[in-house]
């Protein structure tokens, strides 16, 4: 079963370019739904949710999409005294997507400083432990991860290796597709060598649209993925002025032309929708 979407879906100039202008921003997710199975939520990364985020969201979406949901800052980039504590919040905040089914993995994305030693090592197997069942995906930006030892390890722990489309700097991930555990994770930042590294250039860095090449030099890739895995989840982080669905639409029909997929989606967002109060306390 392959899943495949965007990283992230609230974003303004999308309207006119993915979202129509007619739909109003509390509509946005059903509408989302109509054309992708899975979406990745990112916003996790920058601030810790309520439940009834969540909550909410899983009753906007059809039976049988997943949620992919990133770790809170403190957990990969930020790792301190608070991690503990905002982990236990971060896991009971996505205690709704499980107990509706509609959730799929955590992702953990570490940054380029975080190095392969023995005590990073040491945070993947505590991280593992803390987080106990749960499906978890661990994204590495710098290179020296990307080999049989770091894999082996991988697959012990039972964490799906994230493969990533990204620039080929010397530090940064190559492309690689390799499968860790009963699932697989693939993410495309896209190509933009000009602004990647300028700091204060987040957004601009993922301004980046695939060509229909870019994209079938994955679909070989892909298809060992599918193969070897129960799930595959695919996600565009290109998200800069709505590329991102642009290009899942074009890899959609990719998979489905030349791999023979089928990606079900919905022929319209769920009719009913409630919505919990918010706890003032939290």
């Amino acid at each position: 079963m392959i899943y495949l979407g965007t990283s992230g879906f609230k974003y303004d100039d999308w309207k006119g370019t993915f979202y129509p202008k007619e739909v109003k921003e509390k509509e946005w997710l059903p509408y989302y739904t109509r054309h992708f199975n899975a979406l990745e939520i990112d916003s996790t990364y920058y601030r810790l949710m309520h439940p009834a985020v969540f909550y909410n969201m899983a009753q906007k979406v059809p039976s049988g999409f997943h949620f992919a949901v990133k770790t809170y800052r403190t957990l990969t980039h930020e790792i301190g005294p608070s991690s503990r504590e905002d982990l236990a919040v971060f896991l009971e905040s996505i205690r709704p997507l499980q107990e509706a089914d509609k959730f799929g993995c955590i992702i953990a994305q570490f940054p380029n400083s975080f190095h392969r030693d023995p005590k990073s090592l040491a945070y993947l197997t505590e991280l593992r432990q803390r987080f106990g069942e749960l499906p978890l995906a661990v994204e590495f930006r710098h290179k020296g991860w990307a080999d049989e030892e770091t894999f082996h390890f991988l697959r012990e722990q039972k964490i799906a290796f994230v493969c990533v489309d990204e620039p080929r700097f010397p530090t940064l991930m190559p492309p690689v597709a390799t499968v860790t555990a009963d699932f697989a994770y693939v993410r495309f930042h896209g190509r933009n060598y000009q602004t990647w590294w300028k700091s204060g250039e987040e957004k601009v860095r993922y301004d980046y649209r695939y060509s229909a090449q870019e994209l079938e030099e994955w679909l070989p890739k892909i298809k060992v993925l599918s193969g070897q895995t129960g799930r595959l989840y695919i996600f565009m982080n290109n998200h800069f002025r709505g590329q991102a669905p642009a290009n899942a639409t074009e890899l959609q029909a990719l998979l489905e032309s030349q791999l023979g997929e089928s990606f079900p989606r919905a022929a319209s967002g769920p009719a009913v929708q409630t919505f919990l109060p918010m706890d003032p306390t939290r």
